[in-house]
């Protein structure tokens, strides 16, 4: 941790060059003797990263950002503030730690936060950041957080783990037991130490083997932003045996969108040709494997089983995108051209046996526009065009 990068002339050349294209920045060289352009040029890179994804950090002076890649790996503002509302009590440990904002977000909500992380220099810079921000809640421990556990005579609330999902030859990993620290075989021992474990894992590990993997599952969260799936959360709770609660969110600009279900619960969806309107299901839906439960709990149509569509007669307040049909027809060229007078749509397809990019060679269709094109199947197996328009 190079101090000399606090200084104010310093901070003000990186805020000045924020706009500044990086290799612009980097060919001009360092104009500060003790700090290389190298250096220079990460904290440049890694606060244009945190505007968006950690706007509090980047809001505030005298922030020291660490590897670019730390920034890349660490959990969102608005995700690790949902996390933080999962969990509750007086005191909770992270014990991968990270950049800390997880840490940050629960000791809003926590009486007492230990932060560990095994990497002492961006343990230093976190244990700086927090003075920053104005931390007094949270504890610095520079060291392995399992050891920390095992040596500590306190009991905690909650532990929080968010294995790291990189290795030296894989580069990113995404099964558990490729992942620092492995959860699995540590489990009992974690629960001798809190009744709640909260795990972040790969947004696309299978929901399925990671629940075999785990024990005591109580609830699944499938937090999505902008409708990309961010984080897939485990919520253990020590003795628990009862149903498995899978959460959904996705965090939109104009709204949040909810939708809940039980692991496992025993129903069918209901079919049925298309109708007035259109539905796709958000991307944590979709992770979330929630099909049927749609159907009965929303009181909409699915199209075919593996299609993922689902319609209805009215419009509903669905979690996902609506679209108002205006056109029903089978996968004909000639008869969708006519529908597009200037030849311009989104397509999306849904159990259909072409790409897109093999529909826009066959059919000539530009993207873009305000038309939305669904190719998939539809309950009797019959290949059909939807033609519609998006509803709000």
């Amino acid at each position: 941790m190079n101090l000399t990068i606090l200084q104010a002339d310093v901070q003000n050349f990186i805020n000045e060059n924020l706009r500044t294209k990086i290799t612009k920045v980097v060919l001009k060289g360092s104009p500060f003797n003790a700090i290389s352009i190298q250096e220079i040029a990460n904290q440049i890179l890694a606060k244009q990263k945190s505007e968006k994804k950690l706007p509090t950090w980047f809001l505030t002076e005298n922030i020291y950002y660490p590897a670019k890649i730390s920034i890349e790996q660490t959990s969102s503002e608005i995700t690790a503030d949902y996390k933080s509302k999962i969990v509750s009590g007086d005191s909770i440990i992270d014990i991968t730690g990270g950049f800390g904002v997880d840490a940050f977000y629960f000791s809003k909500q926590f009486k007492k936060v230990i932060h560990c992380e095994i990497n002492e220099e961006l343990s230093a810079i976190v244990k700086h950041n927090f003075h920053q921000l104005k931390k007094n809640n949270i504890e610095i421990f520079a060291g392995n957080g399992t050891n920390f556990l095992q040596k500590t005579s306190k009991n905690f609330d909650c532990i929080y783990i968010d294995p790291s999902r990189r290795d030296d030859v894989k580069g990113k990993v995404f099964l558990l037991k490729d992942c620092q620290p492995y959860i699995s075989p540590k489990i009992d021992f974690f629960f001798t130490k809190a009744k709640t474990i909260l795990v972040k894992v790969s947004p696309i590990l299978d929901i399925s083997q990671t629940i075999g993997e785990l024990k005591n599952v109580k609830e699944i969260h499938i937090v999505a932003v902008n409708n990309e799936v961010k984080e897939l959360l485990f919520l253990l709770e020590k003795d628990y045996e009862n149903t498995i609660e899978i959460k959904t969110i996705n965090v939109k600009k104009e709204k949040t969108e909810r939708f809940n279900f039980n692991y496992k619960e025993d129903v069918l969806s209901n079919y049925s040709e298309p109708l007035s309107y259109l539905y796709e299901p958000n991307s944590a839906i979709l992770k979330s494997g929630g099909f049927h439960q749609i159907t009965n709990q929303l009181k909409v149509f699915k199209l075919q089983q593996h299609s993922h569509l689902y319609t209805s007669n009215k419009q509903l307040n669905f979690p996902g995108r609506a679209f108002k049909i205006k056109h029903i027809l089978s996968y004909d060229k000639k008869k969708i051209l006519k529908l597009l007078p200037n030849k311009k749509a989104n397509i999306t397809t849904r159990n259909f046996p072409k790409t897109v990019a093999q529909i826009r060679k066959e059919t000539k269709i530009k993207d873009g526009g305000n038309t939305f094109t669904f190719f998939t199947t539809d309950y009797k197996g019959k290949l059909i065009v939807l033609i519609c328009e998006k509803v709000s």
